[in-house]
């Protein structure tokens, strides 16, 4: 059995769907704390399950029978929760419930000393599924294309937006990560541990974004650098909450270091063709 949490989520329900490609979906489990948002998936087959990582109990009958689980790390410190908790609980629960393997969507740049928050608790996950006594591997994803097409967004709208200094991204698209996933979750003969950076064919900064959305739409859309101390300011007086402030200028900081700029053959090589570019995912956001 095959057990799938955040299934409500982008990731997670494109994993459920590859899956649903590969076995029975007599097999598939789908968590997530809103199952009602999942009717589609039941409607296909899938079990689907209330579990929440917040509420240790609703686990149990969650994990239930499960020996293959993919689990989708938790944002919740960006809110003011505690992810690190979340994941350690979900740990223990896959262990009382008989899990077999975790593999869990960590990714590229996670280590300890990133100058990008989140990825500090990536790589305290992964120390916990090296001490867990499980079979685990770690997918280190590349930086989603979606987080690009959001930074984007205004200058699409509007023909200019603002950023601090970054560096390249070797920017990678929720579907492929999702066909990555399902294909790892199902080969069982993988040793434990992280694979190599799970990434796009090549890194672009945000120029390199504008340049291209400039020429799909044939009119200017100019990226405005600031300082990051500027654009913390401006952060600010948009009353984001400050782990968000910290993840924003976090970002910039840890490009600028070019924690992101990796580009690896594992991901090509795992899907048996090419990925897909960032110049398509823009095209598709304008549709064309």
């Amino acid at each position: 059995m095959f057990v799938v949490t955040g299934a409500s989520g982008k990731l997670g329900r494109a994993i459920v769907h590859q899956l649903a490609q590969r076995v029975p979906v007599g097999r598939l489990v789908a968590v997530s704390r809103n199952p009602i948002a999942l009717a589609d998936l039941a409607a296909l087959g899938v079990d689907v399950r209330q579990g929440d990582f917040a509420d240790p109990p609703s686990l149990a009958s969650a994990f239930k029978g499960g020996k293959q689980l993919l689990l989708i790390s938790s944002n919740a410190k960006a809110y003011g929760g505690d992810s690190l908790g979340q994941h350690r609980v979900a740990l223990a629960a896959a262990r009382d419930a008989g899990v077999e393997r975790i593999v869990y969507t960590s990714h590229m740049a996670a280590g300890h000393d990133s100058a990008f928050p989140p990825m500090h608790e990536h790589a305290a996950t992964e120390d916990m599924l090296r001490a867990s006594g499980l079979a685990w591997t770690a997918l280190r994803n590349g930086f989603y294309g979606s987080s690009g097409l959001a930074m984007l967004a205004e200058g699409m709208r509007s023909g200019a937006f603002d950023t601090a200094a970054d560096g390249p991204v070797s920017w990678t698209a929720h579907a492929d990560l999702a066909e990555a996933a399902a294909r790892v979750l199902i080969d069982t003969s993988r040793d434990s541990g992280p694979t190599p950076p799970l990434t796009g064919p090549e890194a672009l900064d945000l120029s390199d974004l504008a340049a291209i959305a400039s020429a799909l739409m044939g009119k200017p859309v100019v990226r405005c650098t600031h300082p990051v101390d500027a654009l913390r300011a401006k952060l600010q007086e948009r009353g984001l909450p400050p782990a968000i402030v910290a993840i924003s200028l976090g970002f910039y900081d840890a490009a600028r270091k070019g924690e992101f700029s990796t580009v690896d053959p594992a991901l090509e090589r795992l899907l048996g063709r090419p990925p897909i570019r960032m110049r398509d995912l823009i095209a598709q956001q304008l549709g064309h």
